[in-house]
Protein backbone atom coordinates (compact mmCIF):
# COMPACT_ATOMS: atom_id res chain seq x y z
CA UNK A 1 0.00 0.00 0.00
CA UNK A 2 1.17 3.42 -0.88
CA UNK A 3 2.14 6.09 1.59
CA UNK A 4 -0.26 8.89 1.03
CA UNK A 5 0.76 12.43 -0.36
CA UNK A 6 1.14 15.47 1.96
CA UNK A 7 -2.06 16.87 0.62
CA UNK A 8 -4.16 14.50 1.56
CA UNK A 9 -2.00 12.55 4.53
CA UNK A 10 -4.53 14.24 6.81
CA UNK A 11 -2.66 14.45 10.41
CA UNK A 12 -4.74 14.75 13.51
CA UNK A 13 -5.21 18.73 14.43
CA UNK A 14 -7.33 19.48 16.47
CA UNK A 15 -7.97 23.62 15.84
CA UNK A 16 -10.51 24.87 17.92
CA UNK A 17 -12.78 28.18 16.65
CA UNK A 18 -12.41 31.22 18.54
CA UNK A 19 -15.11 33.73 19.48
CA UNK A 20 -12.72 36.28 18.17
CA UNK A 21 -12.67 36.79 14.34
CA UNK A 22 -11.35 39.68 12.24
CA UNK A 23 -12.23 40.17 9.07
CA UNK A 24 -9.27 40.71 7.05
CA UNK A 25 -7.19 38.36 4.71
CA UNK A 26 -4.41 37.95 7.04
CA UNK A 27 -2.78 34.88 6.21
CA UNK A 28 -4.58 33.48 3.55
CA UNK A 29 -3.68 37.02 1.60
CA UNK A 30 -0.30 36.23 2.41
CA UNK A 31 0.05 33.01 1.07
CA UNK A 32 -1.15 34.01 -1.95
CA UNK A 33 1.61 36.51 -2.50
CA UNK A 34 -0.77 39.47 -1.98
CA UNK A 35 -2.28 38.38 -5.23
CA UNK A 36 -5.85 40.12 -6.07
CA UNK A 37 -8.58 37.39 -6.27
CA UNK A 38 -10.53 36.52 -9.39
CA UNK A 39 -14.14 37.71 -9.55
CA UNK A 40 -16.12 35.03 -8.04
CA UNK A 41 -19.25 33.72 -10.38
CA UNK A 42 -22.78 33.42 -9.47
CA UNK A 43 -23.01 30.92 -7.16
CA UNK A 44 -25.89 29.10 -5.17
CA UNK A 45 -25.12 27.42 -1.34
CA UNK A 46 -27.58 24.72 -0.09
CA UNK A 47 -27.84 23.20 3.02
CA UNK A 48 -29.50 20.73 1.73
CA UNK A 49 -28.16 17.05 1.25
CA UNK A 50 -30.74 15.95 -1.56
CA UNK A 51 -29.48 18.65 -3.47
CA UNK A 52 -26.65 16.42 -3.65
CA UNK A 53 -25.46 13.67 -6.68
CA UNK A 54 -23.21 11.21 -5.14
CA UNK A 55 -21.32 10.99 -8.51
CA UNK A 56 -20.64 14.48 -8.31
CA UNK A 57 -19.68 14.46 -5.12
CA UNK A 58 -17.12 11.40 -5.50
CA UNK A 59 -15.95 13.71 -8.31
CA UNK A 60 -15.27 16.69 -6.46
CA UNK A 61 -13.62 14.14 -4.07
CA UNK A 62 -11.48 13.13 -6.40
CA UNK A 63 -10.78 16.27 -8.52
CA UNK A 64 -9.99 17.69 -5.01
CA UNK A 65 -7.67 14.49 -4.84
CA UNK A 66 -9.49 13.69 -1.16
CA UNK A 67 -9.74 10.42 0.21
CA UNK A 68 -12.04 9.92 2.93
CA UNK A 69 -9.76 6.93 3.96
CA UNK A 70 -7.05 7.36 6.74
CA UNK A 71 -4.44 5.14 4.73
CA UNK A 72 -5.80 5.81 0.75
CA UNK A 73 -4.16 3.61 -2.39
CA UNK A 74 -2.07 5.87 -4.29
CA UNK A 75 -1.33 5.61 -8.27
CA UNK A 76 2.05 6.33 -9.33
CA UNK A 77 0.92 9.87 -10.40
CA UNK A 78 -0.09 10.38 -6.39
CA UNK A 79 -3.83 10.32 -6.94
CA UNK A 80 -5.66 9.35 -4.65
CA UNK A 81 -8.53 5.84 -4.98
CA UNK A 82 -11.80 6.94 -5.50
CA UNK A 83 -14.60 7.41 -2.79
CA UNK A 84 -16.93 4.25 -2.12
CA UNK A 85 -20.03 5.45 -3.33
CA UNK A 86 -22.38 3.64 -0.59
CA UNK A 87 -20.09 4.82 2.48
CA UNK A 88 -20.30 8.26 1.00
CA UNK A 89 -24.29 8.06 0.91
CA UNK A 90 -24.19 6.86 4.86
CA UNK A 91 -21.86 9.69 5.75
CA UNK A 92 -23.65 12.60 4.21
CA UNK A 93 -26.99 10.61 5.89
CA UNK A 94 -25.30 10.79 9.09
CA UNK A 95 -24.07 13.93 8.85
CA UNK A 96 -25.24 16.70 11.06
CA UNK A 97 -24.43 19.66 8.76
CA UNK A 98 -23.85 19.33 4.75
CA UNK A 99 -23.30 22.55 2.94
CA UNK A 100 -22.74 22.47 -1.06
CA UNK A 101 -21.53 25.18 -3.65
CA UNK A 102 -23.09 24.97 -7.24
CA UNK A 103 -21.47 27.30 -10.52
CA UNK A 104 -23.02 26.78 -13.68
CA UNK A 105 -20.38 24.71 -15.59
CA UNK A 106 -19.44 27.27 -17.62
CA UNK A 107 -18.48 29.73 -14.87
CA UNK A 108 -16.40 27.08 -14.31
CA UNK A 109 -14.82 26.78 -17.05
CA UNK A 110 -13.69 30.05 -17.53
CA UNK A 111 -14.85 32.74 -14.38
CA UNK A 112 -13.67 35.95 -17.03
CA UNK A 113 -16.00 34.43 -19.75
CA UNK A 114 -19.07 36.03 -18.49
CA UNK A 115 -16.82 39.65 -19.42
CA UNK A 116 -16.42 38.87 -22.75
CA UNK A 117 -16.99 41.31 -25.63
CA UNK A 118 -17.79 38.17 -27.89
CA UNK A 119 -20.92 37.09 -25.83
CA UNK A 120 -23.81 37.03 -27.67
CA UNK A 121 -27.41 37.85 -26.81
CA UNK A 122 -28.56 34.11 -25.37
CA UNK A 123 -25.13 33.81 -23.44
CA UNK A 124 -26.46 36.72 -21.54
CA UNK A 125 -29.66 35.82 -21.31
CA UNK A 126 -28.82 32.65 -19.85
CA UNK A 127 -26.20 34.35 -17.52
CA UNK A 128 -28.77 36.07 -16.26
CA UNK A 129 -31.29 33.23 -14.61
CA UNK A 130 -29.74 32.38 -10.91
CA UNK A 131 -28.15 29.20 -10.21
CA UNK A 132 -29.52 26.35 -8.37
CA UNK A 133 -28.69 22.98 -7.73
CA UNK A 134 -31.07 21.78 -10.55
CA UNK A 135 -28.88 24.07 -13.77
CA UNK A 136 -25.65 24.51 -11.46
CA UNK A 137 -22.78 21.89 -10.87
CA UNK A 138 -21.57 20.83 -7.79
CA UNK A 139 -18.28 23.02 -6.96
CA UNK A 140 -17.56 22.67 -3.40
CA UNK A 141 -19.01 21.25 -0.22
CA UNK A 142 -18.09 20.32 3.26
CA UNK A 143 -19.59 18.56 6.58
CA UNK A 144 -19.91 18.60 10.02
CA UNK A 145 -20.35 15.84 12.63
CA UNK A 146 -22.24 16.52 15.89
CA UNK A 147 -23.27 14.71 18.85
CA UNK A 148 -26.36 18.00 18.41
CA UNK A 149 -24.96 18.88 22.26
CA UNK A 150 -21.82 20.14 23.05
CA UNK A 151 -19.35 18.98 20.25
CA UNK A 152 -18.73 18.95 16.41
CA UNK A 153 -16.67 18.57 14.00
CA UNK A 154 -15.98 20.08 10.46
CA UNK A 155 -14.34 17.69 7.80
CA UNK A 156 -14.27 17.35 3.88
CA UNK A 157 -13.99 21.36 2.77
CA UNK A 158 -13.23 21.29 -0.69
CA UNK A 159 -13.60 23.51 -3.60
CA UNK A 160 -12.73 22.28 -7.33
CA UNK A 161 -9.38 23.85 -7.77
CA UNK A 162 -10.47 26.13 -10.94
CA UNK A 163 -12.50 28.01 -8.77
CA UNK A 164 -10.12 28.37 -5.53
CA UNK A 165 -8.82 31.28 -3.66
CA UNK A 166 -12.03 32.88 -4.43
CA UNK A 167 -13.62 32.99 -0.96
CA UNK A 168 -15.87 29.85 -1.67
CA UNK A 169 -14.20 27.77 0.98
CA UNK A 170 -14.61 30.56 3.96
CA UNK A 171 -18.09 30.52 3.21
CA UNK A 172 -18.63 26.66 3.17
CA UNK A 173 -16.72 26.68 6.89
CA UNK A 174 -18.55 30.03 7.93
CA UNK A 175 -22.15 28.61 6.95
CA UNK A 176 -21.06 25.44 8.51
CA UNK A 177 -20.04 27.30 12.18
CA UNK A 178 -23.53 30.13 12.05
CA UNK A 179 -25.68 26.42 11.71
CA UNK A 180 -23.78 24.88 14.61
CA UNK A 181 -23.74 27.71 16.61
CA UNK A 182 -27.62 28.55 16.01
CA UNK A 183 -28.12 25.68 17.47
CA UNK A 184 -25.80 26.64 20.75
CA UNK A 185 -22.75 24.15 20.04
CA UNK A 186 -19.74 26.58 20.21
CA UNK A 187 -16.57 23.31 20.80
CA UNK A 188 -16.18 23.08 17.12
CA UNK A 189 -13.04 21.27 15.68
CA UNK A 190 -11.81 20.83 12.60
CA UNK A 191 -9.63 17.91 11.37
CA UNK A 192 -7.35 19.57 8.89
CA UNK A 193 -3.98 18.65 7.38
CA UNK A 194 -0.80 20.96 7.65
CA UNK A 195 -1.72 23.30 4.46
CA UNK A 196 -4.71 24.01 5.72
CA UNK A 197 -3.23 25.45 9.05
CA UNK A 198 -3.49 29.20 7.43
CA UNK A 199 -7.12 28.71 5.77
CA UNK A 200 -8.54 27.49 9.58
CA UNK A 201 -6.86 30.18 10.59
CA UNK A 202 -8.17 32.74 8.68
CA UNK A 203 -11.90 31.11 9.06
CA UNK A 204 -11.16 31.79 13.14
CA UNK A 205 -10.11 28.66 14.48
CA UNK A 206 -6.64 28.56 16.54
CA UNK A 207 -4.87 26.03 18.49
CA UNK A 208 -7.27 24.23 21.56
CA UNK A 209 -6.35 26.36 24.77
CA UNK A 210 -6.09 22.97 26.95
CA UNK A 211 -3.66 21.62 24.09
CA UNK A 212 -5.57 18.52 22.92
CA UNK A 213 -4.77 16.81 19.98
CA UNK A 214 -6.94 14.27 17.99
CA UNK A 215 -5.49 10.99 18.24
CA UNK A 216 -6.65 8.56 15.63
CA UNK A 217 -6.69 4.52 15.93
CA UNK A 218 -3.80 2.71 14.08
CA UNK A 219 -4.49 -0.80 15.24
CA UNK A 220 -5.94 -3.66 17.14
CA UNK A 221 -4.50 -4.38 20.36
CA UNK A 222 -4.83 -7.86 21.36
CA UNK A 223 -5.31 -9.12 25.00
CA UNK A 224 -3.95 -12.77 23.63
CA UNK A 225 -0.18 -13.45 23.38
CA UNK A 226 1.99 -12.97 20.25
CA UNK A 227 2.45 -16.79 20.19
CA UNK A 228 -1.34 -17.38 20.21
CA UNK A 229 -1.94 -14.73 17.65
CA UNK A 230 -2.50 -14.63 13.88
CA UNK A 231 -2.62 -11.76 11.11
CA UNK A 232 -6.24 -11.37 9.31
CA UNK A 233 -7.27 -8.64 6.71
CA UNK A 234 -9.70 -6.62 7.60
CA UNK A 235 -11.07 -4.53 5.54
CA UNK A 236 -7.96 -2.46 4.82
CA UNK A 237 -6.34 -3.09 7.63
CA UNK A 238 -4.07 -5.95 8.82
CA UNK A 239 -5.16 -6.83 12.26
CA UNK A 240 -3.90 -9.36 14.94
CA UNK A 241 -6.85 -11.71 16.16
CA UNK A 242 -6.79 -15.18 17.95
CA UNK A 243 -5.77 -17.99 16.61
CA UNK A 244 -8.44 -21.11 15.63
CA UNK A 245 -8.84 -22.89 18.36
CA UNK A 246 -9.97 -26.78 17.88
CA UNK A 247 -13.14 -27.77 19.22
CA UNK A 248 -13.41 -29.19 22.16
CA UNK A 249 -13.58 -32.86 22.56
CA UNK A 250 -16.91 -34.76 23.97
Amino acid sequence: MAVAPATVQRFADKLKWGASRKRSNGPIAAAAGGARKPPLPPIFISTNPSHINLHELRDLYSSSNISCHRFPNVDADGRVEPVDIHKLRIALRHSSVVVSVFCRPYDNDDCTAKSSPMMGLGDILQRAIPVTPSNGQLVGFGRAVSDQGLTASIYDIMVMPSLRRMGIGRMIVKRIVRILTSRDIFDIAALCAENERLFFQACGFGDDILGSTTMMYTRMVSSYPASDQMVKCAGRRVLLAPSLRQPFAS
